[in-house]
């Protein structure tokens, strides 16, 4: 498994207030934000800089800087917008795009309902959010639409992920790479992630 599981005593602490069930809307708002943002920087490990000269209070100086306009950002409606500030916190000059998918609760399937992206997506790289990965199938659907933009680079950043969705993503596409801040143990018979936090998109938006 090629997939990037953050190991992090303060994701961890995190973690444990996201899954319990006692925890309120606005907290779970705030932290799947703030987990957001580790992933963020964790995935962009290998950005690339470019060397720019700057002064600093005391003498100039070469620096390095990230160009923000490499990136684009893709939530996966409607719980991947829960990721989307802790991003943007980060790089708040990538460009967002989205994909509105809705699971099938009998045949577990993705369904499409809404897509829009940046014009130039194909020059960019992009990162896909989800806050679960369960059976991969809604991630595996918006991978191949932003691949058929012509995208070279794909990132696809959660949550809490189970082995069978990043199974299938590494199966299907072994270029993408996976950034999880926790591996569960596995799904149910209703494909919902073990033990997992729930319907992250419910306790995001509180509507249930």
């Amino acid at each position: 498994m090629k997939a990037k599981i953050l190991n992090h005593p303060l994701i961890e602490h995190k973690l444990a207030i996201l899954r319990d069930k006692k925890t309120g809307t606005k907290e779970f708002r705030e932290i799947a934000s703030e987990i957001a943002m580790f992933l963020c920087y964790e995935a962009t490990r290998d950005a690339r800089l470019e060397e720019v000269e700057i002064e600093t209070p005391i003498e100039k100086m070469k620096a390095k800087k990230l160009d923000e306009d490499q990136y684009a950002f893709v939530p996966i409606l409607r719980a991947g917008t829960g990721m989307l500030d802790g991003l943007t916190n980060v790089i708040p000059n990538a460009k967002i795009g989205h994909i509105g998918l809705y699971r099938n609760e009998e045949t577990l399937e993705p369904v499409k309902y809404y897509y829009k992206v940046p014009k130039d997506i194909q020059n960019r790289e992009v990162m896909i959010l989800d806050p679960m990965l369960a059976t991969g199938g809604s991630a595996l659907d918006a991978i191949s639409m932003i691949k058929k933009e012509g995208v070279k680079k794909i990132k696809f950043l959660c949550i809490i992920a189970a082995p069978e969705g990043i199974a299938r993503i590494e199966k299907e596409y072994p270029d993408v790479e996976i950034y999880a801040a926790a591996l569960d143990r596995e799904l149910n018979d209703k494909g919902y992630i073990m033990p997992g936090l729930g319907d992250a998109g419910d306790r995001i938006f509180g509507t249930k």
